[in-house]
């Protein structure tokens, strides 16, 4: 069982908010949407304050000021975004004893809506203000956490691949999925892997490698997954790595069908398992591309995937707030 510090459970209850939001300067939408948490906060006589980020890479800097700020005041980091602002702010948070909140605004949102964190930004806001905290495992892959997944090889092509079309043609589950077609399509080249296991060593070629931290990821493409979102699993939290056999063009297209309809886990060429920790090494020692809830970044193998030694203290709505999983 995982031991909340005192001050943490007041912080949440009633500390100030510090709210770190993906906000581009001038953008309607974002001015709208701090005009609606402001609207809310200052009804319920809660201090807050926004720390507004107009560029990407300063949001480490700002998550961190987050962070010392919360400290400082006895009070709770909040994170207003999609799953790779939340996942930013979350690494500062991580290992602090702060109460981490968050407002999503993404698109597949998986993080929040796994914890019953509504979707809409008014009612996300307010089940905020009656939120206490739940401590919520962590993934690692050579020091940087994720929340939700981390991959390499085919996947981050996908993600990559995604996020052109999402700037071409808007955001939306369809052009996700046509872009993922897509990606299958063009997609050559499998990785060599040795991965180190319970004591056992197991080589393997496959085009990708995906590690799942998300229980609603997991279950709606089929894959069964360790259900640990509450403080007394957090012990025995575990990952779940899927491993794709090698195949063809059309067996992947078939793949991506399977998980589009929730079948994944059927197909004779995919196998998953839960871990602990995993240590994977390549034939190659040159950098790899490592997919980190949707972030892109480079990596030198070997690379090691582990449960984080510490959870993060989320602030996780009241029953009557909180939205139905799904």
């Amino acid at each position: 069982m995982c031991s909340v510090p005192e001050t943490a459970h007041h912080a949440a209850c009633q500390g100030p908010l510090f709210i770190v939001l993906n906000a581009a300067s001038g953008h309607r939408d974002s001015t709208a949407g701090r005009e609606l948490l402001t609207e809310v906060f200052s009804a319920s006589g809660r201090p807050f304050e926004f720390l507004l980020i107009d560029n990407p890479s300063s949001i480490a800097n700002i998550s961190a000021r987050a962070v010392s700020l919360a400290q400082q005041n006895g009070g709770v980091v909040v994170a207003a975004g999609g799953d790779g602002t939340i996942n930013a702010v979350a690494a500062a948070v991580l290992r602090s004893q702060c109460p981490f909140g968050v407002l999503p605004q993404g698109t597949f949102n998986y993080f929040g809506r796994t914890h019953g964190i509504p979707q809409n930004a008014r009612a996300a806001a307010t089940a905020l203000l009656g939120a206490s905290i739940s401590p919520v495992p962590v993934g690692e892959v050579n020091g940087r956490i994720f929340l939700v997944n981390a991959s390499l090889g085919l996947y981050p092509q996908l993600l990559e691949h995604r996020e052109v079309w999402k700037q071409k043609l808007g955001r939306s589950r369809l052009v996700a999925f046509a872009s993922g077609l897509a990606t299958i399509v063009q997609a050559r080249g499998q990785l060599w892997l040795e991965i180190e296991f319970e004591g056992k060593t197991t080589t393997l070629r496959t085009p990708t490698l995906f590690i799942g931290n998300n229980h609603l990821q997991l279950v709606q493409v089929g894959i069964d997954a360790p259900h640990a979102d509450t403080a007394a699993a957090v012990e025995a939290s575990k990952l779940t790595a899927v491993v794709v056999a090698p195949t063809g063009t059309f067996a992947m297209l078939g793949l991506l069908a399977r998980g589009a309809i929730g079948r994944l886990g059927e197909a004779d060429n995919i196998t998953s398992f839960p871990f602990r920790t995993l240590k994977v090494s390549m034939r190659s020692k040159r950098r790899v591309k490592v997919a980190t809830d949707g972030e892109i970044i480079w990596m030198v193998p070997p690379l090691v995937f582990q449960v984080a030694d510490t959870p993060l203290l989320l602030m996780v709505p009241a029953p009557a707030d909180r939205a139905e999983v799904a």
